[in-house]
């Protein structure tokens, strides 16, 4: 039972429908994830989906490298939601399943490339430990330099804020997706 009813448009209010359409507008074409809970408070979501954005489509990075990092934010707080709607994304962004896989039981994947490994190597300490080691982040800035660095740091904040909201308001998972399972 989630604990932010699903609203339907006409339940809005008109800043809850301004702010549904501009992010249904946008990249991610819908109104789904964690913003069902979120326009609960339209100033919040408008503000999540903007970062959110940036962080998703806007960092340089490929997708497949992007979902690494959120792929390793998600089973760190397992997440099902954000693991389920992710490992699609990263499916289809061309990430192996191999890599998928090994993330969905903490372990560390095998064959690597060396931006995967980075980045892998990254969001785990950042994740795990509250920040990368210095090893990870000169290897970061070395290939791609601080304002990805940055970048990096804010996916891993940012997917676990939806984490967050996602585990707390109980949402039910999409169709056809599974639990992560548990481990200790």
């Amino acid at each position: 039972m989630t604990r932010f009813e699903i609203l339907e448009r006409e339940e809005m209010s008109e800043r809850q429908r301004e702010v549904a359409d501009a992010i249904a507008s946008g990249p991610r074409g819908a109104l789904k994830g964690p913003f069902l809970a979120l326009i609960h408070n339209p100033e919040l979501a408008a503000r999540v989906q903007a970062l959110g954005e940036h962080l998703r489509y806007g960092t340089g990075l490929s997708q497949a490298l992007v979902e690494i990092a959120i792929l390793v934010t998600a089973r760190r707080w397992s997440c099902d939601y954000e693991w389920a709607a992710h490992s699609r994304i990263a499916r289809e962004a061309g990430l192996r399943e191999g890599i998928i896989s090994a993330i969905a039981v903490r372990a560390r994947p095998q064959d690597l490339s060396a931006d995967e490994a980075l980045l892998h190597d990254f969001a785990i300490e950042t994740v795990w430990n509250g920040e990368p080691s210095d090893a990870s982040f000169d290897a970061v800035v070395a290939r791609f330099g601080r304002a990805t660095a940055l970048d990096l740091l804010s996916v891993c904040g940012y997917y676990s804020l939806l984490a967050f909201v996602l585990n707390a308001a109980k949402l039910p998972l999409p169709p056809g997706s599974t639990a992560l399972a548990s481990i200790s």
